[in-house]
């Protein structure tokens, strides 16, 4: 069987329906659920108990130690972790996850397909060996396995990309990480202040973990490509909407005939 562990902030909604998805379709497969809850405001806690889902607090958060707790709160060797904004949709999703956990000893975690990417990936045989950020475990939607995370817990002072650290490490150790075709949905629409907020973690934590180096210059190259692009592409969005109109307006002057 497997342990689900969703982590969430202020998402009561997307949570609620991701509850009711697993609830409703994947009851023989799962028989645990867990709620890593980074101090939400709203009703996560009541949605929780609605669906008989473990309801755990973490008051100091970090990605790294939100993954460690979720491991430790878990009581099968099998966790898919969840972000609250994404969803299985394959009716297969968790049996084949637990079919690759059985048939590898080695095997330290799977990565389910969501990206067009993932796809491509899959079909041609990849595994985070050839792609580490490609094809290694994306924390919105993986299986690791709990004994190899006994021997390796996840860095907690890590800002962000923890999932693809341990995926660094665990291969260095001989172990191994794949693509699974178990489809999820990722549904999330990020204002302005969470994008940055996610830029910033993720400009230290591909410095610190994919050393990528950056410098003023081709920072200063971007931003004006960036510019260049905004106001090209606003002048083709207003050439739209003018033409779009002409075309509605001559659609009314000369109506077809209805069938």
């Amino acid at each position: 069987m497997i342990s689900v562990v969703i982590r969430t902030k202020n998402e009561e909604k997307a949570l609620e329906f991701l509850l009711k998805n697993l609830t409703n379709r994947y009851q023989e497969d799962i028989n645990e659920i867990i709620v890593i809850d980074n101090l939400s405001v709203d009703n996560t806690k009541n949605v929780c108990e609605n669906y008989n889902a473990k309801h755990v607090l973490i008051k100091s958060f970090s990605y790294g130690g939100s993954a460690n707790l979720a491991a430790q709160s878990a009581k099968n060797d099998i966790i898919v972790v969840f972000s609250a904004h994404c969803y299985p949709v394959s009716h297969d999703f968790f049996k084949l996850i637990i079919q690759r956990f059985q048939d590898q000893n080695d095997l330290a975690g799977l990565r389910c397909i969501h990206y067009d990417r993932d796809y491509k990936y899959y079909i041609e045989g990849m595994n985070a060996s050839d792609e580490i950020n490609g094809a290694g475990l994306m924390f919105a939607c993986s299986a690791f396995n709990r004994k190899v995370w006994e021997k390796f817990p996840f860095k907690q002072d890590i800002v962000t990309f923890e999932d693809k650290e341990w995926t660094k490490r665990v291969l260095e150790n001989g172990y191994k990480i794949e693509l699974v075709p178990s489809i999820f949905f990722y549904n999330i629409n990020r204002n302005r202040k969470q994008k940055l907020f996610r830029f910033k973690n993720d400009l230290i934590g591909g410095y610190q973990l994919f050393h990528t180096e950056y410098s003023v210059v081709n920072e200063l190259k971007l931003f004006v490509k960036e510019l260049i692009n905004l106001f090209v592409n606003s002048f083709l969005d207003l050439l739209y909407i003018f033409k779009r109109f002409f075309i509605m307006l001559q659609f009314l002057i000369n109506k077809p005939k209805k069938f």
